[in-house]
Protein backbone atom coordinates (compact mmCIF):
# COMPACT_ATOMS: atom_id res chain seq x y z
CA UNK A 1 0.00 0.00 0.00
CA UNK A 2 1.33 3.44 -0.77
CA UNK A 3 1.33 6.15 1.82
CA UNK A 4 1.73 9.82 0.96
CA UNK A 5 3.27 12.28 3.40
CA UNK A 6 3.21 15.84 2.11
CA UNK A 7 4.45 19.04 3.67
CA UNK A 8 2.74 22.14 2.29
CA UNK A 9 4.91 25.23 2.51
CA UNK A 10 5.89 28.40 0.68
CA UNK A 11 9.30 29.46 -0.63
CA UNK A 12 9.04 32.86 1.05
CA UNK A 13 8.36 31.35 4.50
CA UNK A 14 11.51 31.35 6.65
CA UNK A 15 9.99 28.74 8.98
CA UNK A 16 9.47 26.42 6.01
CA UNK A 17 13.01 27.02 4.81
CA UNK A 18 14.47 25.65 8.04
CA UNK A 19 11.73 23.02 8.43
CA UNK A 20 12.47 21.20 5.19
CA UNK A 21 15.54 19.49 6.64
CA UNK A 22 13.53 18.44 9.72
CA UNK A 23 10.73 17.06 7.51
CA UNK A 24 13.08 15.10 5.26
CA UNK A 25 15.03 13.66 8.21
CA UNK A 26 11.83 12.55 9.99
CA UNK A 27 10.50 10.92 6.82
CA UNK A 28 13.82 9.14 6.28
CA UNK A 29 13.28 7.39 9.64
CA UNK A 30 9.97 5.89 8.46
CA UNK A 31 9.60 2.48 6.78
CA UNK A 32 10.26 3.29 3.13
CA UNK A 33 8.18 0.52 1.53
CA UNK A 34 5.41 2.30 -0.35
CA UNK A 35 6.21 5.69 1.19
CA UNK A 36 5.84 8.74 -1.06
CA UNK A 37 7.23 11.95 0.43
CA UNK A 38 6.24 15.30 -1.07
CA UNK A 39 7.54 18.79 -0.38
CA UNK A 40 4.97 21.06 -1.99
CA UNK A 41 5.39 24.80 -2.50
CA UNK A 42 1.77 25.96 -2.51
CA UNK A 43 2.50 28.80 -4.93
CA UNK A 44 4.66 26.85 -7.40
CA UNK A 45 2.13 24.01 -7.40
CA UNK A 46 -1.07 26.02 -7.08
CA UNK A 47 -2.80 23.79 -9.63
CA UNK A 48 -2.08 20.73 -7.46
CA UNK A 49 -3.29 22.53 -4.32
CA UNK A 50 -6.53 23.61 -6.00
CA UNK A 51 -9.12 25.16 -3.69
CA UNK A 52 -7.19 24.35 -0.52
CA UNK A 53 -6.48 27.52 1.44
CA UNK A 54 -3.28 27.09 3.46
CA UNK A 55 -2.88 29.83 6.04
CA UNK A 56 -0.44 28.25 8.50
CA UNK A 57 2.97 26.77 7.72
CA UNK A 58 3.98 24.05 7.83
CA UNK A 59 0.84 22.08 7.03
CA UNK A 60 1.06 18.30 6.83
CA UNK A 61 -1.02 15.79 4.87
CA UNK A 62 -0.88 12.03 5.46
CA UNK A 63 -2.97 9.91 3.10
CA UNK A 64 -3.12 6.27 2.10
CA UNK A 65 -4.75 4.69 -0.92
CA UNK A 66 -8.24 5.08 0.53
CA UNK A 67 -8.41 8.23 2.59
CA UNK A 68 -6.72 11.07 4.43
CA UNK A 69 -5.33 10.04 7.82
CA UNK A 70 -4.23 13.52 8.93
CA UNK A 71 -4.33 17.03 7.53
CA UNK A 72 -3.50 20.25 9.27
CA UNK A 73 -0.88 22.68 10.47
CA UNK A 74 1.90 21.68 12.86
CA UNK A 75 4.19 23.57 15.11
CA UNK A 76 7.62 23.36 13.48
CA UNK A 77 9.36 21.26 16.14
CA UNK A 78 10.92 17.94 15.12
CA UNK A 79 9.32 16.03 18.01
CA UNK A 80 5.84 17.27 17.05
CA UNK A 81 6.32 16.03 13.50
CA UNK A 82 7.67 12.66 14.64
CA UNK A 83 4.79 12.20 17.09
CA UNK A 84 2.18 13.00 14.43
CA UNK A 85 3.84 10.70 11.90
CA UNK A 86 4.05 7.79 14.35
CA UNK A 87 0.45 8.23 15.49
CA UNK A 88 -1.08 8.46 12.03
CA UNK A 89 1.05 5.79 10.42
CA UNK A 90 0.01 3.34 13.13
CA UNK A 91 -3.66 4.36 12.99
CA UNK A 92 -5.23 3.91 9.57
CA UNK A 93 -8.52 5.51 10.58
CA UNK A 94 -9.76 8.24 8.28
CA UNK A 95 -9.60 11.81 9.52
CA UNK A 96 -12.42 14.30 9.20
CA UNK A 97 -11.02 16.88 6.84
CA UNK A 98 -12.32 19.53 4.53
CA UNK A 99 -12.98 18.19 1.00
CA UNK A 100 -10.06 20.15 -0.50
CA UNK A 101 -7.60 17.98 1.48
CA UNK A 102 -9.22 14.84 0.09
CA UNK A 103 -8.91 16.29 -3.41
CA UNK A 104 -5.22 17.01 -2.86
CA UNK A 105 -4.71 13.44 -1.62
CA UNK A 106 -6.35 12.11 -4.79
CA UNK A 107 -4.06 14.25 -6.93
CA UNK A 108 -0.98 13.00 -5.08
CA UNK A 109 -2.08 9.39 -5.54
CA UNK A 110 -2.45 10.04 -9.27
CA UNK A 111 1.09 11.42 -9.38
CA UNK A 112 2.44 8.20 -7.90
Amino acid sequence: MSLHVACLCAAWCRTCESYREVFEAACAELPQDGLRVHWIDIEDEAELIGELDIETFPTLLIADAGHVRFAGPLTPQPETLKRVLRAHLADAAPARVEPAYATLAQRLRARG
